[in-house]
């Protein structure tokens, strides 16, 4: 199953890049909800690539494949497994304005560097914060 639907999200992700490369005005990915733990590889092609929606899955892992996309604006990784997040590659991020990454048990160290090193908006839960019932 868990392949089946990495095969799904590649699928989506071609068909993103696509639509990019045809001049279209789509530049948003949303794969909120799908239990996804990983992202694959294609994504890094979505050069054009302004805003991702991630949230609600099941990523224990920051997906870095992220990290590589120059235009991308928003992250939006919400209610995940996420402890452990490359600052650094974030803060080197020119276009980056937003990640959410609230509901996720971010670890001590994370929350310590991340502000003085980015100039956008990182959304954090206070530590131990459960999200609200669906």
């Amino acid at each position: 199953m868990l392949k089946k639907m990495g095969e799904a999200v590649a699928r989506v992700a071609r068909k993103v890049n696509e639509t990019v490369e045809s001049g279209s005005d789509t530049l948003e990915l949303r794969l909120e909800g799908n239990f996804l733990h990983r992202l694959p590889n294609e994504v890094s092609t979505l050069q054009h690539l302004k805003a991702i929606d991630l949230s609600r899955n099941q990523f224990r892992d920051f997906p870095e494949q992220l990290t590589t996309l120059p235009a991308l604006e928003t992250i939006n990784l919400e209610e995940n497994n996420i402890v452990d997040v490359p600052v650094e590659k974030l803060a080197a991020m020119s276009a980056l304005r937003r990640v959410n990454l609230r509901f996720n048990p971010l670890n001590a160290e994370v929350r310590a560097i991340a502000p003085p090193l980015i100039k956008f908006d990182m959304l954090v839960s206070p530590e131990g914060a459960r999200p609200p019932p669906p």
